[in-house]
């Protein structure tokens, strides 16, 4: 694969199932190392970066939500502590990020295991936006959600990119919905980049 993605736009991964797609996102959050090659962010790369500040800069949502015991806030604070946020900022910082994920702040207390997938998924992207990333992984985010609750989380999701001017990668194999947010479209088979450009152009020969 030799692939740029741009910054500050939406890109997304594209392709059937088992093509590649997760793998290249574990790859860029370093979940997973290359067996050859070179993966660069800011022209350097990315093995030359602590796993912990890599993983900072370049926060990872999976397609199936991971929710740690207790309650919402409990979660936010995994993500805080490793992050290094001071306990003073916490309430600020969480309060941010789940307005930013359009989740209710009053929510923080209620146990994680109580809440919908919906309601889970927005939790992870809160969480990862707890460390302020410069770059958002996410992995079929949508594809536990029914139709409605999908749109609506894809909606935050390129408004969160706008507001915050994060550089957004998402697989997915959604390509109708991906011709209504993305900016960039990179397709994958078989592990190889087959196409990429404008998302316009690009979804519109799928």
């Amino acid at each position: 694969i030799d692939v740029t993605i741009p910054r500050h736009l939406i890109t997304v991964l594209c392709g059937p199932s088992g093509g590649g797609k997760t793998s290249l996102l574990r790859l860029l959050n370093r979940l997973d190392d290359p067996v050859q090659g070179d993966i660069l962010l800011d022209g350097r790369p990315i093995v030359e970066y602590a796993v912990t500040e890599l993983r900072h800069r370049v926060a990872l949502v999976f397609q199936t939500p991971v929710m740690f015991p207790g309650t919402v806030s409990d979660n936010l604070a995994v993500a805080a502590e490793l992050a290094g946020v001071q306990d003073g900022q916490f309430d600020q910082l969480a309060s941010e990020a789940m307005l930013l994920a359009e989740f209710k702040p009053s929510l923080l207390n209620r146990p994680g295991d109580e809440l919908s997938v919906g309601q889970k998924q927005r939790v992870n992207l809160a969480r990862a936006l707890m460390t302020s990333p410069e770059v958002l992984l996410l992995d079929e985010p949508t594809s536990a959600l029914d139709p409605e609750t999908s749109r609506a989380l894809m909606k935050t999701i390129g408004d969160l990119s706008e507001v915050r001017r994060l550089t957004t990668i998402v697989a997915t194999h959604q390509v109708s919905e991906a011709r209504k947010y993305a900016h960039h479209a990179v397709v994958i088979r078989e592990g190889r980049v087959v196409d990429s450009g404008d998302a316009e152009e690009v979804l519109g020969e799928l």
